[in-house]
């Protein structure tokens, strides 16, 4: 993997050396807001250099991460879990089986997944002779109460790939999504099973993208979406400037965008996507800013938004302000909150060159609402998320008092903007009869769970964790989970998806009425025959007929709603 040379960072993924500098005049802090230092990690104890990857809350309301260095087993790093307000326990120290079985450098965060497991990559470790000089790495799978399994150990050869540095993805199939880098060839995306079954589904080349360091993320379609550093079809960068990629689970990928540098270079974060549909990111270095035209093909980076069909639009170049106010080479993938607002990390610049926190409209009105120092912890590598209390954490990799690190250990923070608490559904979507978990506080047994005014049944199995059952007739739309504090209001809307059960008849010529048996139909917007747009006429949730249209083929039926798509099983038959 090629270091990144810019904006006084020299960074490769195993040798990191930073040398910081002040490039930006003072600013004032953003007024209604509480910045709160949680943990400063101390190398000896508990850990150093949490990276890439952002927090997640647990089921037991705490917040789970991995550190990429320290403590014992020669600084191989950690698992680690935090009360909202600040108490870390290590729950596991990594490198503490025989050769480093286990990994080293878990450089990513972790994902729950929808066992209530947490999972995760090492960069390094493993087979520690499998070709490179500190193994080429793991995945895993931790308790919340730290009881580590190595699922699966990369040996850089039969074609899966090595050096895993993005978190991992569950897709709707129950598999997990990541990607692996430079070490092996120029990187794949892999999915593999919660047992460890792991499958490589793509190989990155250099016309779709070259040595990623994000993994992907769901987007609601079911379709996985992500970005490269490098690679695409733009002469301006050596090796290219970096993509963005749309895979389906199977593996099939599409570029949508290859950078020139102009509107970006190096997307080194993952993509989120919006309540609006579209897709947000940043590219480390590119785009337009005079101030940092001097630098690694121009500019400080950017914040951009692509829309799935692949149409991306520069929200905002960084390094646009004065002497760098407003940050410096966003590397952490960028969080939409419950005010609908993206909330992200630069990894300098800023009043004392380490680093901001900045926040971002879709329509890319920026502003910088924290800048870190050395006391405090500063160059934050990893983006933020939200807890389900309202309140945003993040890590940042230096930084902080504990001696025992030269440039401090990294730190845990919070960021309070004064937004209510809410619910989080570990999946966004799903058909009715499905169960779907839910993250919150306050859960007793007089809960009550509405799918978008539907009342539903709720299984309260503790305070801060519930299930429910998607009803009969529910909609598209937020979650609301009633507790004796109030109204909590799901982050997300949930999509309920349709299905087709059956149509009759099964054949006729144009003209003909077809009815259409269904679930949760009520919300349909299209409705197809053959391929050929029909009108239609929804009759009830679990009924809509159709007219066979001029130019209908033999075919399937698809119903469109707001909560998806369904296609037929059976073909209709259309005559003469």
């Amino acid at each position: 993997m090629r270091g990144l040379l810019h904006c006084g960072v020299f960074h490769l993924l195993r040798v990191r050396v930073i040398v910081a500098f002040v490039c930006a005049a003072m600013t004032s802090p953003s007024a209604g807001q509480t910045f709160t230092t949680l943990v400063q990690f101390d190398l000896n104890t508990d850990g150093a250099g949490p990276q890439y990857g952002a927090l997640v809350q647990g089921r037991d309301g705490n917040l789970y991460g991995t550190t990429s260095g320290g403590t014992t087993n020669s600084g191989a790093g950690t698992v680690f879990k935090m009360t909202p307000d600040g108490t870390l326990t290590t729950i596991y120290y990594f490198c503490s089986q025989p050769n480093c079985a286990d990994g080293i450098t878990p450089v990513a965060g972790l994902v729950m997944g929808t066992d209530g497991n947490f999972y995760g990559t090492t960069s390094s470790g493993g087979d520690l002779s499998c070709g490179f000089p500190y193994g080429c790495g793991t995945v895993f799978k931790a308790t919340p109460a730290g009881v580590l399994t190595t699922l699966y150990t990369f040996t850089a050869s039969g074609g899966a790939g090595a050096g895993p540095h993005g978190g991992l993805a569950q897709g709707l199939n129950g598999s997990f999504y990541s990607t692996t880098g430079s070490e092996g060839g120029d990187g794949t995306v892999f999915k593999i099973t919660p047992s460890g079954t792991l499958t490589t589904v793509h190989y990155f080349g250099l016309p779709d993208g070259l040595w990623p360091i994000s993994g992907p993320a769901l987007g609601t379609d079911g379709n996985f979406y992500g970005t490269t550093p490098a690679g695409g079809n733009a002469p301006n960068c050596n090796d290219g400037c970096g993509t963005v990629y749309k895979m389906t689970p199977a593996g099939k990928l599409t570029t949508l965008h290859s950078f020139d540098s102009t509107d970006g270079t190096e997307p080194v974060g993952g993509v989120v996507q919006a309540v609006d549909g579209n897709l947000y990111a940043t590219t480390v270095l590119g785009g337009t800013s005079s101030v940092c035209a001097g630098l690694y093909n121009g500019g400080c980076g950017t914040v951009f938004e692509i829309t799935p069909a692949g149409k991306l639009t520069t929200l905002y170049n960084l390094c646009s302000l004065s002497n760098c106010l407003d940050g410096v080479n966003p590397y952490g993938t960028l969080m939409q909150a419950t005010d609908g607002n993206l909330y992200g990390t630069a990894l300098e610049g800023g009043t004392l060159g380490y680093g901001t926190l900045f926040q971002v409209t879709t329509s890319g009105v920026f502003g910088v609402l924290h800048n870190f120092d050395r006391d405090n912890g500063g160059f934050p590598y990893a983006g933020l998320m939200q807890a389900t209390n309202g309140i945003l954490y993040g890590t940042t990799y230096y930084g902080g008092m504990p001696p025992s690190c030269n440039y401090g250990c990294g730190s845990i923070y919070s960021l309070d903007l004064g937004l209510g608490p809410f619910v989080e559904a570990l999946t966004y979507s799903g058909k009715v009869g499905k169960t779907i978990e839910f993250l919150g506080q306050g859960f007793t047994s007089s809960t009550t769970v509405s799918f978008n005014g539907t009342p539903a049944t709720p299984s309260v199995k503790s305070g801060t964790y519930l299930t429910a059952v998607v009803p009969s007739g529910a909609t598209t739309g937020f979650v609301t989970i009633t507790t004796s504090s109030g109204s909590l209001q799901s982050n997300k809307i949930f999509r309920v998806n349709p299905q087709i059960k059956s149509f009759t008849p099964t054949s006729g010529p144009v003209g003909t009425v077809v009815t259409i048996t269904g679930v949760s139909l009520t919300q349909t917007t299209k409705v197809t025959l053959g391929g050929k747009t029909a009108a239609f006429t929804v009759n009830s949730d679990t009924q809509v007929t159709t007219t066979v249209p001029t130019g209908a083929k033999t075919g399937k039926i698809a119903i469109a709603t707001a909560g998806g798509a369904a296609t037929s099983a059976g073909t209709f038959i259309r005559t003469p």
